[in-house]
């Protein structure tokens, strides 16, 4: 696991754009992980983004980067409460929220679909994706777009530009810890 990966697939996380990023790396030890991640939250403690491994398996690890100030609002709304309690989440605590979806990784080898509220897509692509079965969408870019497809395209090209402005900061020798807005 290294800086750039984090920069490749969480821009938009850490510019504050976007709720939370998901990706995946190999590991040789699970302590590895968990000194990187600790260190990794202890740069970033000020700056309100979180990193947690969501799952273990076949010797890669699922990492989730995410703002809690941004979580808990999104997954407390009407719909989003909603369509979570139906599947066992409490989402009036975080932790208690992120330990359900861990849960629901480790129960399938498949993403259960209520994962993209974490991620901060909107409830009616995500009620959408699951009530189509994945089928009929608008048009596709980070998510599957049911809902507004020109606002959902909008957010595909600003977390895109986000991402390239941020891998070329990086390149160009800015630290992770300067790249990270604080929100």
């Amino acid at each position: 696991m290294s800086e750039e990966v984090i920069v490749k697939y969480c821009s938009p996380t850490l510019a504050g754009i976007k709720t939370g990023s998901l990706f995946s790396c190999s590991y040789d030890s699970k302590k590895e992980v968990y000194v990187f991640l600790r260190e990794l939250n202890i740069s970033l403690r000020n700056k309100g983004v979180r990193f947690m491994p969501l799952r273990f398996k076949d010797k890669k690890v699922l990492i989730y980067a995410y703002r809690p100030s941004r979580l808990l609002p999104e997954v407390q709304g009407k719909e989003a409460d909603e369509l979570l309690s139906r599947r066992g989440y409490c989402t009036q605590n975080c932790g208690r929220c992120l330990s359900r979806l861990m849960e629901r990784l480790s129960e399938s080898d498949e993403f259960p679909h209520e994962i993209g509220l974490f991620l901060g897509y909107p409830v009616s692509d995500v009620k959408g994706f699951i009530e189509n079965n994945a089928c009929g969408a608008k048009c596709v870019g980070c998510w599957k777009v049911y809902g507004d497809a020109d606002q959902a395209q909008k957010q595909f090209e600003r977390f895109k530009k986000c991402t390239r402005v941020y891998q070329q900061q990086f390149e160009r020798g800015r630290p992770l810890t300067r790249l990270t807005v604080a929100r």
